[in-house]
């Protein structure tokens, strides 16, 4: 599927999730926004996206989801540089059961500040051409994940908050289609650290581990995971279920996973 001339946005975008979906976007054709607070890693991957893809297909901005004032700050830049905005992926995350209200703010609030800074620029109802927004949320989003109450009670939010965007985009003619991913067992350097990450609930580790161990997420027919028994699987390079969505019909939830 051919992306050619369409400029998206991805935050968290400087390692895991986030730079897999930014490298599958612009293997398809598609222009980059890359952001992330991780100034150092992100600025890294810029260099190695500029080799090998060109410097003008990509553009860094250090953006904070909690902060509105740098949400705004980097919309505008995008439309500078690039003139348009086409999709929005919503992936930045962290998971602490310590700090509890920063895991809302970011995973949540952050998923709707984004959206609603983003409707200004791509809705149609303000001058916009439309698009796509693909929130990233979690198969602990779909059911409970007991060592980390919080981190699903969000994941759950940003499902709810899909749905309801899906509804609201169609009934107000926005030209936007709003899709939510969840996967599962990831290896990315959020999933490697979770079992440091539960606080209160760090009696009920092992229950993580063997969700972990039991089952892996894999896509099929893509690169996107592996899946091997026993083992966790590996975020590596390949066509996804990221790329699939922007030219897909709306869907309030996609999920990709089997055990």
């Amino acid at each position: 599927m051919s992306l050619g001339g369409k400029v998206a946005v991805v935050t968290g975008a400087a390692k895991g999730i986030g730079k897999a979906i930014a490298e599958n976007f612009l293997q398809n054709g598609a222009k980059v926004v890359l952001l992330d607070v991780d100034e150092t890693t992100a600025k890294g991957l810029k260099k190695v996206l500029d080799q090998k893809f060109g410097e003008e297909k990509t553009l860094f901005i250090r953006c904070n989801v909690e902060s509105e004032e740098d949400i705004k700050a980097a919309f505008e830049a995008t439309m500078a540089t690039f003139g348009c905005m086409d999709i929005l992926c919503n992936n930045a995350g962290i998971l602490s059961e310590d700090q509890w209200e920063r895991a809302v703010s970011v995973n949540l609030g952050g998923v709707i500040r984004m959206t609603y800074a983003a409707l200004e620029k791509m809705s149609q109802q303000s001058g916009g051409r439309g698009g796509v927004v693909v929130n990233t949320a979690s198969v602990g989003g779909l059911g409970p994940l007991a060592s980390c109450p919080v981190y699903s009670a969000t994941k759950h939010g940003v499902i709810g908050f899909t749905r309801a965007m899906a509804a609201a985009s169609t009934a107000s003619n926005y030209g936007i289609r709003f899709n939510a991913i969840c996967p599962g067992a990831v290896q990315t350097d959020l999933f490697a650290s979770v079992t440091n990450c539960l606080g209160p609930f760090s009696h009920l580790a092992h229950l993580f581990e063997k969700f972990a161990a039991d089952g892996v997420l894999h896509l099929e027919g893509s690169a996107f995971y592996t899946k091997s028994s026993g083992k966790r699987g590996r975020f590596t390079q390949g066509k996804t279920c990221i790329i699939f969505l922007p030219g897909g019909r709306q869907t309030w939830l996609s999920v990709f996973w089997s055990w």
